[in-house]
């Protein structure tokens, strides 16, 4: 018997082996590495694996923690968390509220416009759909919103955290794509290749989450226009309006400096990922200060929510490495060079077909399961076929979106669910979420058309 096709179909097993366990409900990171162990021994048992390949694993795990760029994720966290237990959300969509309130569709606007502030300055997806949930979803009910639209708006106003910069997934993204390329471009003779950063992929994100954000304002605007029932307006008393500029001042000012503090120094250079990070994490810590709610208690509930944050993604790193491993040594990374290498219509084809897989994994699985598990096997066939690895990271994360707003394991439905009145029925917010989920492969699909939103600003920005 042929030990490579054999190889071959393990490793074909092997991938929908794990997706059959964790559909069974176990653990992911575990689930990873339990696949990737159970087809190693029968690989053993063929003579196609060496189990003196584990040695290399240690090697990995090291390598992870001691990474400068991943560095920044923890910070990152940090920062998000700190802000979420300030009051920050709250003031901004109390804030928001009352200024867009005069207008119908003000209120889903107003949530809009606060998602995206909180994604620049916490990017914790699940505290700002809870948050959002909490706040904004009881007050746009009494308004009289369509349950649907207000579920939905919610939802997706929340994803923004996983492509607007900073974005810890970006950040893995990042750091994956930039060894694949250097690999990729020396195994074809190039030995000088275009560095790819974190920088960069936070630049590439600028302009794609800004037409995102366009396109959940344009629908939210088209609902107040055509169904103004479904969004009516909600005027602000008189005697609040003398107070309104200075609130809006004061709720607005601070996560914008911390913005620009952020982002500006990374995406000028003037300070790296890591660098950034913990401006932000310091950031943070003097915001809550500022706002009076800086106490022991409250830095150890920080402290232990994001060690928990960060254990949890770190281990599921560690598993995805293992499977990788395993996986490429079964003969599973040729099978995939050969079967998307053979796709009709070139590295537009087999992008196209990555793009397909990665969006229906979405359906059962977590962002970072899929870049951890499909990225690594995929992209250095589509980086050797010519695709820009800026503009890979930055349509693998808007694709991704797409992932929290699909059933059944949507997160960020999830989360709304566990806040949500028992009125607005899962049914509900599974209606709500569709046109967002085809507003998020809208952006998608002018990605492909117009790569230059994605290409352009790093370009301009690192040469």
């Amino acid at each position: 018997m042929d030990m490579v096709l054999v190889g071959e179909i393990l490793a074909v097993l092997m991938f929908f082996g794990v997706i059959t366990v964790l559909l069974l409900g176990f653990p992911v990171a575990f689930s990873l590495a339990g696949t990737a162990l159970f087809f190693a021994a029968i690989g053993m048992i063929f003579g196609i694996f060496d189990p003196s390949n584990f040695g290399a694993i240690a090697g990995r795990f090291v390598g992870f923690m001691t990474n400068e760029v991943l560095v920044a994720v923890p910070l990152f966290i940090f920062m998000g968390i700190a802000l979420q237990r300030s009051g920050l959300a709250e003031q901004l969509l109390v804030t928001m509220g009352k200024l867009f309130g005069n207008l119908r569709g003000g209120l889903g606007i107003s949530v809009i416009i606060v998602g995206a502030l909180l994604a620049t300055s916490t990017g914790v997806v699940g505290a700002t759909v809870v948050t959002m949930g909490l706040i904004s979803l009881p007050a746009m009910m009494r308004a009289g919103y369509d349950p649907k639209l207000a579920a939905g708006v919610i939802c997706a106003s929340g994803t923004l955290g996983q492509i607007i910069p900073p974005s810890t997934v970006m950040i893995f993204m990042g750091d994956m794509l930039a060894g694949i390329n250097a690999q990729v471009q020396m195994s074809q003779g190039n030995f000088a290749p275009d560095p790819v950063s974190v920088g960069s992929l936070f630049a590439g994100a600028v302009f794609p989450s800004m037409v995102l954000i366009a396109l959940y304002l344009g629908w939210m605007i088209f609902n107040a226009i055509f169904n103004g029932k479904a969004a009516p307006a909600t005027p602000v008393p008189l005697e609040e309006r003398g107070t309104l500029l200075r609130e809006v001042f004061s709720a607005l000012v601070p996560p914008l400096m911390l913005m620009l503090a952020v982002l500006g120094s990374i995406l000028t250079g003037i300070a790296t990922p890591t660098e950034g990070a913990s401006v932000g994490a310091v950031g943070a810590l003097i915001l809550t200060a500022v706002k009076g709610k800086l106490n022991f208690s409250m830095l150890r509930e920080v402290c232990i929510a994001t060690a928990t944050i960060t254990s949890m993604v770190f281990i599921l790193l560690f598993g995805a490495a293992l499977f990788a491993i395993v996986f490429r040594i079964m003969g599973g990374e040729n099978l995939v060079h050969e079967f998307l290498v053979n796709m009709p219509g070139g590295a537009v084809g087999a992008t196209i077909v990555v793009m397909l897989i990665m969006f229906v994994l979405g359906f059962i699985l977590d962002t970072f399961e899929i870049i951890f598990i499909v990225v690594p096997i995929t992209a250095p066939v589509l980086l050797a076929l010519g695709v820009d690895p800026v503009w890979l990271g930055v349509a693998v994360a808007v694709n991704l979106q797409t992932s929290f707003m699909t059933p059944p394991f949507g997160f960020s439905l999830l989360y709304l669910r566990s806040v949500a009145p028992a009125k607005v029925t899962t049914g509900m917010m599974y209606r709500g979420a569709f046109p967002f989920v085809i507003l998020q492969l809208v952006a998608l699909g002018l990605l492909f058309v117009f790569p230059e939103l994605a290409t352009w600003l790093p370009k301009q920005l690192y040469g």
